[in-house]
């Protein structure tokens, strides 16, 4: 059976970008890179909103092929399987009204569906396979399907700076259970596995 499982970076103070959108500030170093990637092949679909789609979908379908530069983070082997899983996985959009364009990398792999069907289908994508629907960014999104019991695990990557002011990592409260804590090698970022309770 699918789970739902909702990974993201926020800072240590619980903002998931700056003021201004801007996700950047937070340290997305090679070990966030790298748990991505596990993430992402351990899933069966991708449930993204809208701008996290149109974001993701302008940037990685070209990663995979692009030129080798041991320098740049941007195309480092963790980062290619991530653009090479992005492009073959199918990816589900939740909007209202949002069309694929025809030229998007990504028009055959993706189906649109309006908010108001997305608790039928999540329930029945859950019966369907064994690995994650999987929900990187898309803020607004998930913390609507928190609010509707939706969400099986949340794994935040906690960056080791704090914004002091920023758009938040949630949008209402909840509580959790801790399931696991990781630390990683030459970084200073923090992953939390938590469980929503839903007593």
């Amino acid at each position: 059976m699918r789970r739902v499982v909702v990974s993201n970076i926020a800072s240590v103070d619980g903002f998931y970008a700056a003021s201004d959108g801007n996700p950047l500030v937070l340290n997305m170093d090679a070990a966030f890179d790298e748990y991505n990637r596990t993430r992402i092949e351990a899933a069966d679909i991708l449930l993204l909103g809208r701008k996290s789609f149109e974001g993701f979908s302008s940037y990685w379908p070209e990663i995979a092929t692009a030129p080798d530069d041991p320098a740049n983070q941007a195309v480092s082997e963790d980062n290619r399987r991530i653009s090479r899983a992005f492009n073959s996985l199918p990816k589900t959009v939740v909007s209202d009204t949002f069309v694929v364009a025809a030229d998007n990398a990504w028009r055959d792999t993706t189906t649109v569906i309006p908010g108001d069907e997305l608790p039928g289908w999540i329930h029945a994508c859950r019966q369907e396979g064994n690995g994650d629907i999987l929900i990187f960014a898309s803020r607004v999104l998930w913390n609507n399907l928190l609010d509707m019991r939706l969400v099986d695990e949340v794994h935040l990557m906690i960056s080791p700076n704090a914004l002091a002011e920023g758009i938040p990592i949630f949008t209402r409260s909840a509580a959790f259970t801790l399931l696991d804590s990781v630390r990683f090698d030459s970084s200073s970022n923090v992953l939390l596995r938590y469980e929503p309770n839903r007593g």
